[in-house]
This record gives C-alpha cells, structure tokens and sequence, in this order.
C-alpha cells in the first residue's frame, strides 16, 4: 500500500484488523467477508508491526515470546535471526536475559522495532500486517529491517501487506494499490504502475529524490 500521507493506507490496515468496520463495501479475506468472522479468531491470524513498536518489561526473550505461547528457545532465536536482530541481541549484557525496560527505553529505536518484527515472525499467522515498520529508525537499522522483509516474501510465509514510501521495496511487491484520496488510485505491479500511473511514476521519482 503506497501513497501519501493521509490517503488510507492506515485505515485499511486498521479495517483488516476491524478495529472498525467499513460505512459501505465489504472486506473480503479468501473470499468470505470479515464481518461475518469471530473477531479473536480473526486477529488471531494476524501480526501488526506498527511505527511505534510495543515493548513490555521483561527480558528480550519475553518480549519476543508473546508473539507465541510456549515458544522455544530454538524458536525465538529463529525468530529473531529472521528479523535480524539476533546478532545485536547476543552482544548485549546478558543476551536474551537482558531486561529491555518500560517500553523497551534500553534499547534503540531500530533495536525495539527488530525485536517487534521478530515478535510477529514468531506467531503462527497467515497475514502480516506492516504499517510503516522502518518511519523511525536509523538508516542501518532500517537496511536489516527491509532485508529480513524481503527475505520473508522471497520465501512466500503467507501474506505481507505492508504499507510503505520506500522505493527500495516497492519492485519486490507482487501487488502494489496506490492510494489518493481515500481510494485506490492504481493497482497493479510496480513495473507496470510506472508505465499506466502517472500519478504514481510522479511520486515514485519524487521518493526517489528524497532519498538521495
């Protein structure tokens, strides 16, 4: 999802999550609308790494098992590989024993959003939701952050929408929908989007720009 700011590319994610549900239309999840489904079973096949990562007090290895109940130590570590954090993990003062603090203020702001994204690739779901998973961190971390992502749809473990300006990401996408105003302006791949969009051709060079 792949827009500017305020065109609703949150909402949707907000509207997958049925933290409410649409006016008119319908949601559809393999072809069965999410109105008629249980609400916690719902979420239950869902992951959600939001801008602002959420972090309990408690250990590394706590944090990183919420994602799923009774998770091995074997499991969590490969979690937390996938997500490129287990490297930064081992060289901290105790490893995965090491308290995080209120919030995860121990830690960096690529580090708590790495041990969030290792969070959600350990809970057994089919969909995960990314909302801006890289808007505040640092550059490296944001580096590791988009190659644990690529490599997680590289691998094809379920479903990823991930909602995103970065254009380092976008031709990786099997399906983009670029958002205006409320609607869904384009949908298609990147390399065609670039060809049939303009509106899309003109912010995708303008993100461009600003990366550099």
């Amino acid at each position: 999802l792949v827009g500017s700011s305020g065109s609703g590319k949150s909402t949707i994610i907000s509207l997958i999550e049925r933290f409410y549900d649409p006016v008119s239309g319908c949601l559809l999840l393999d072809g069965v609308d999410t109105k008629t489904l249980n609400v916690r079973w719902l979420r239950a096949q869902l992951g959600l790494v939001s801008q602002e990562p959420v972090l309990f007090q408690g250990t590394v290895e706590a944090n990183i098992r919420y994602g799923k109940e009774g998770a091995s130590r074997e499991e969590i570590e490969e979690a937390a590989r996938m997500a490129n954090a287990h490297a930064f993990i081992e060289s901290l003062p105790q490893g995965y024993e090491t308290r995080v603090g209120q919030n995860g203020v121990k830690l960096s702001g690529g580090q708590r959003q790495r041990l969030s994204l290792a969070r959600a690739f350990l809970m057994p779901t089919k969909i995960l939701l990314l909302d801006e998973p890289t808007a505040s961190v640092e550059p490296e971390s944001e580096a590791l952050i988009h190659q644990a992502l690529l490599e997680r749809t590289h691998a094809r473990r379920g479903t990823t929408v991930l909602v995103t300006h970065r254009v380092d990401l976008l031709e990786h996408a099997s399906r983009i929908l670029f958002m205006d105003a409320g609607r869904v302006a384009a949908d298609g791949s990147h390399a065609s989007l670039l060809q049939s969009c303009t509106a899309y051709r003109e912010a995708y060079h303008r993100w461009r720009n600003e990366l550099v």
